[in-house]
């Protein structure tokens, strides 16, 4: 019965955050965003006191649930590992594991963290790591098929479906996301659980609680017959039949063993502490195939090319090169939001304007940074600062929005058109805070684009709407602490 109920809780985490992550309409997020901040890292990074503490009550209680419930990783690997074992059956063994990596990966993380350098610690963060693998390679597939039922929705005169843009936001976190998904796949399908128990921080830390936790299996040696199926069969590899051990830092309670042992021989329960640590007859079960189906093998071709009334073909923009990077509306400053962002990708799949995107820097690599060549950012959208499940992006009303001062545009006169006579005013006319105006200028004899910094938001408007390319003549440049206005 435990092995059911885990099945079943994990099946409704690892859907809901999958969908969470795939959806792009804002609405998944009303009924499923609570499971994004239930992420261990997320929590501590948001200093959730209440939600770590929970799940170091839970471990020390029932072991490492976490890692076979509620983390999307832990679930994605079981589904590899469930296709090896279609592969190949009985083809784990007991290892002592890699205990030097562990903690070697883990003071890595830690040091990267505390320097920092947040954007290189997060490519090994189980709940980023997914994150970027969702958004990154299944979104696509799924916007795909929306576009698809697009089509035919319009063709029966429905509006169930709108399309969608389908691009490519950052190629070098699409370059990580495929790489993880292949590495980590590719481990799981031959060698079960080794990347939980070697390489990421949260099952190490986990792992560590998990020694002492009050429920543990245990193996009768009066009913164990010694055939070893258990180890052969264990995906955490953590069991050694010889001794009738578990290694319990190691084991994801994955409750397998329970209902596979033939001579029932093995229990869930509160160990005495004379009796030797005994061993879970562990064996692998079959997981969910049906998580694992998630695309379909259709296409259908994304309007790319923009043009003009239908004439001429538009020259895409070019991002300018910004001094200081621009963060969303409630990120408080460049440091807040480098220390908590986990760079999980969900505000990047949620922004529905387009203007987040990863970031390729070193120092904030994956950590979205804004871009105003497909959008702006409107004055009554807050949907980033609604999904942040690591209080990067605090939340925030549209009344607080409009009060806050994320950057400063900055004109370039030689490329404006108001300067060559033209009476553009796409800058002026668009700005929600009237901080921009077109004034006389005498040395030219024609009017030119001037700003009052005191009132600009930084929502790229101007930006968005500038017809000047492929570089702006105007573009907002971010501020390091945000301002007040």
């Amino acid at each position: 019965m435990l092995r059911k109920v885990r099945i079943v809780l994990a099946s409704v985490f690892f859907l809901g955050i999958t969908l969470l992550l795939l959806d792009f309409t804002g609405v998944m997020h009303l009924y499923l965003g609570w499971m994004a901040k239930l992420q261990l890292l997320p929590a501590v990074l948001s200093l959730n006191v209440a939600v770590v503490l929970f799940f170091v009550v839970v471990t020390l209680l029932v072991g490492r649930t976490y890692c076979s419930v509620v983390c999307p990783m832990g679930v994605m690997q079981d589904v590899f590992i469930w296709l090896g074992g279609r592969w190949k059956k009985n083809r784990f063994h007991y290892t002592k594991g890699w205990p030097w990596l562990r903690v070697a990966m883990l003071v890595v993380f830690v040091l990267l963290m505390v320097l920092g350098l947040n954007g290189l610690a997060i490519l090994i963060a189980p709940y980023s790591a997914y994150g970027r693998i969702a958004t990154n390679l299944f979104q696509p597939v799924y916007m795909w098929i929306n576009n698809l039922c697009a089509y035919f929705a319009e063709r029966a005169d429905s509006y169930a479906f709108y399309s969608v843009d389908v691009w490519v936001k950052s190629g070098v976190t699409l370059a990580v996301a495929a790489v993880t998904f292949v590495v980590v796949g590719f481990v799981s399908f031959r060698w079960g659980r080794v990347w939980c128990n070697s390489v990421c921080p949260v099952g190490t830390v986990l792992g560590f609680l998990s020694r002492f936790a009050w429920l543990k299996p245990h193996i009768d040696t009066g009913k164990c017959n010694g055939c070893g199926k258990c180890a052969r069969n264990c995906k955490a590899q953590c069991i050694n039949p010889k001794e009738h051990t578990v290694d319990a830092s190691r084991c994801v309670a994955c409750f397998d063993c329970l209902e596979n042992c033939s001579q029932k021989a093995i229990s869930f329960s509160h160990g005495k502490a004379v009796v030797k640590e005994e061993t879970v007859d562990g064996s692998r079960r079959k997981f969910m195939a049906a998580t694992a189906t998630v695309g379909a093998a259709m296409a259908l071709q994304a309007q790319e090319k923009k043009v003009d009334g239908g004439l001429a073909a538009l020259i895409d923009k070019k991002l300018p090169e910004r001094q200081v990077p621009l963060k969303p509306f409630g990120a408080k400053s460049l440091k807040n939001f480098s220390n908590r962002c986990t760079g999980c990708q969900l505000c990047v799949s949620e922004c529905p304007q387009q203007v987040l995107r990863p970031s390729q820097k070193l120092t904030t690599l994956l950590q979205p940074e804004m871009a105003f060549d497909k959008g702006y950012c409107p004055p009554d959208c807050t949907r980033c600062s609604e999904v942040c499940p690591a209080g990067a992006i605090q939340k925030i009303d549209t009344a607080q929005k409009s009060a806050i001062s994320i950057g400063h545009a900055v004109t370039v006169p030689q490329n404006c058109l108001q300067g060559q006579g033209v009476e553009c005013n796409a800058c002026s006319r668009h700005c929600p805070a009237a901080a921009i105006s077109i004034v006389s200028d005498p040395s030219t004899g024609h009017s030119r684009v001037a700003v009052n910094e005191s009132r600009c938001l930084g929502c790229g408007a101007c930006e968005y709407y500038c017809p000047v390319r492929p570089f702006s003549a105007i573009y907002v440049e971010g501020r390091e602490v945000h301002t007040a206005i």
